[in-house]
């Protein structure tokens, strides 16, 4: 469980970041981190690790204190994708930039294979083993990044703007890969701007503004909201947004996917054409 308790954060000399924050994301929950620009939440999800300690209160992951612990130590077990990934790679290969920490880790040569091997067929990099990570587009290093830090298998998955510089077949296989991980228990947290997919994935979401929670619920209920949607500088699902169009038909108020619209219209529809059909007979 990762537990935030009472924190605050400024950076020494400037304004204050996070403001008596509290949240607890329990073992393989999916949680989406969202919010306005400036709001705090890479600053929250680097305090996961270490790479930033609280101000004022206390972070946890699985009871353990994180001031306690060097990032070294608590890497190995909360792997954070920076939303940036030319900030985390550095080796000459793809295959190199993988195999690194698994080798780091004391990991045998044939377990290393095996796993690079899986990351880059199921994130779609095996063209680019013997590549440089520098010559690939955004969204490929940033799939390098990730592939990188799953490589060592970490319980806890921190993910930062994941789906920036990603086409939608890339965000499909993505949200593909995050239900993999979920079926294998282990807790991932996502910073994004990205409503539509957040739409389809249907994670818990922790609205943040101004350092503050100002919304925390499932996606149907915080993404449906609109002013909470409005204080957080976000927009409705596209989706929600057509739904209201349609209000002869009384659609639910929290429909924020294209599955759940055609689930619904479909509905609509046979129970119109079944009406017909018994009236014309």
């Amino acid at each position: 469980m990762i537990s935030v308790e009472n924190v605050s954060f400024h950076y020494p000399g400037g304004a204050q970041v996070l403001d008596e924050v509290n949240l607890q994301i329990k073992d393989g929950e999916f949680v989406a981190i969202m919010g306005e620009n400036g709001a705090g939440k890479t600053t929250l999800v680097k305090m996961f690790n270490g790479l930033l300690k609280p101000t004022e209160g206390k972070i946890s992951v699985d009871d353990v204190d994180t001031r306690e612990k060097s990032v070294a130590q608590l890497s190995r077990d909360v792997g954070l994708i920076f939303q940036n990934p030319d900030h985390q790679l550095f080796a000459e290969t793809v295959t190199e930039e993988l195999s690194f920490s698994l080798r780091n880790f004391g990991f045998k040569e044939d377990v290393v294979q095996r796993r690079v091997t899986s990351l880059m067929n199921t994130l779609d990099l095996d063209r680019y083993s013997n590549s440089s990570p520098f010559v690939l587009s955004g969204g490929e290093r940033k799939r390098v990044a990730l592939a990188a830090i799953l490589a060592w298998d970490p319980k806890h998955v921190i993910m930062d703007e994941p789906t920036i510089g990603q086409d939608y077949l890339q965000k499909d296989r993505l949200r593909n890969f995050i239900v993999q991980l979920l079926s294998q228990r282990k807790t991932i947290v996502i910073v994004t701007h990205d409503v539509e997919f957040v739409a389809e994935c249907k994670p818990r979401i922790v609205l943040l503004s101004h350092g503050r929670i100002i919304g925390d619920g499932t996606s149907a209920k915080v993404l449906t909201d609109p002013a909470l949607v409005e204080k957080a500088s976000l927009v409705m699902p596209q989706i929600s947004s057509l739904m209201g169009t349609l209000q002869d038909l009384t659609p639910p108020s929290d429909i924020i996917d294209a599955y759940s619209a055609r689930e619904f219209l479909s509905t609509k529809l046979k129970h119109v054409v079944g009406r017909k059909t018994s009236q014309g007979s």
